[in-house]
């Protein structure tokens, strides 16, 4: 198998386990939704990372001592903006559930975070086969992401004015978070040099990249430690860790799969070579969309909807696993 067809497959199975992340969260009914994301936060965004990065890259302190400030300083600012999109998307799923959300939240981070590096990063491909298959593929992606909030509208029905209310509270954390959580994809296109250097001090050129993952999730940490400690103080539901204890365990899980997706998409990104942030990206948001729909029919987040917005749902679903097989057959035209 070629790098390239790995990268494609180790895609697929990160978007599989992305979208399976948030499952566990819903049987953890003995904690507040605060509780249950900052055990969330303190496992995959500080435990995980460290962990990751002590056993897989070689003199870990001397890499960061060697890496220029400003790269560093360049991971950990998008590190912290993807952090609070971390706590507009933890909020907007327990508005509006896993479809919707991960629809809006993901369609929008797909295009920009796969546009932006491209024309930053190569801007002379833009006007080839391969950059007219990016673009196309991803206003595909917009397309599908769009039917798919219209038929998870469609599937809320009529609804009181509190109701209405929190939905559109939800749609609107959904973009936000759509736009900050593109930042992730940044860190991982700008922050190359690290990687770099930790390719220098002997790690092999997969596990390089966990030298980003750390300042980046770390940084992305603090506005989610913040925001869940403020919500305990001020919901009182800080003592709610004595209670429901194997919930510890549901965080954890949650962290691992969450974790684990994200250190399969880096994997994927470096097969995938220089293109893989632009490449990459657009995929494992599509795939991610597509299980997201599926678990969520599994967990009843469809139930009474009526036939035509699950009608709308699949043609989105459709659009998107076009865009996918676009995205593939592109690679034929990268150098």
């Amino acid at each position: 198998m070629s790098s390239t067809s790995g990268g494609i497959a180790t895609l697929v199975i990160a978007g599989v386990t992305n979208a399976s992340f948030t499952i566990p969260m819903k049987y953890a009914r003995k904690w507040a939704w605060e509780n249950t994301w900052l055990a969330w936060t303190v496992f995959a965004l500080v435990v995980l990372p460290f962990s990751v990065a002590l056993v897989t890259i070689p003199n870990l302190s001397m890499v960061y001592r060697s890496a220029t400030l400003d790269t560093i300083l360049e991971v950990c600012g998008f590190g912290a903006g993807w952090g609070i999109a971390q706590v507009f998307f933890g909020l907007a799923v327990d508005m509006i559930g896993i479809t919707l959300a991960f629809s809006i939240v993901l369609g929008t981070s797909a295009a920009v975070g796969s546009l932006i590096p491209m024309v930053s990063l190569h801007r002379d491909h833009l006007n080839s086969p391969a950059g007219y298959a990016v673009l196309g593929a991803n206003a595909l992606v917009l397309l599908g992401v769009m039917l798919c909030a219209v038929a998870g509208r469609r599937r809320e029905g009529p609804q009181s004015t509190s109701l209405q209310k929190r939905t559109s509270q939800g749609l609107l954390l959904s973009i936000l978070c759509g736009l900050l959580a593109s930042l992730m994809n940044f860190g991982v296109a700008f922050g190359t040099p690290l990687a770099q250097v930790a390719r220098s001090f002997g790690a092999n050129g997969l596990n390089a990249i966990n030298a980003i993952w750390l300042p980046l999730m770390v940084s992305g940490a603090v506005p989610n430690v913040l925001y869940c400690a403020w919500l305990m103080k001020r919901n009182g539901s800080g003592h709610r860790y004595r209670e429901g204890r194997s919930h510890w365990m549901l965080a954890a899980i949650m962290a691992v799969l969450w974790f684990g997706s994200t250190l399969l998409y880096g994997r994927a990104a470096s097969q995938l070579g220089s293109w893989g942030p632009i490449l990459g990206w657009p995929l494992f948001m599509s795939l991610i969309v597509i299980t997201a729909t599926i678990l969520g029919m599994l967990t009843g987040e469809w139930k009474d909807s009526g036939p035509l917005p699950i009608r709308i749902q699949w043609i989105g679903v459709t659009v998107l696993v076009l865009a996918i097989f676009i995205l593939a057959g592109s690679t034929r035209y990268l150098s």
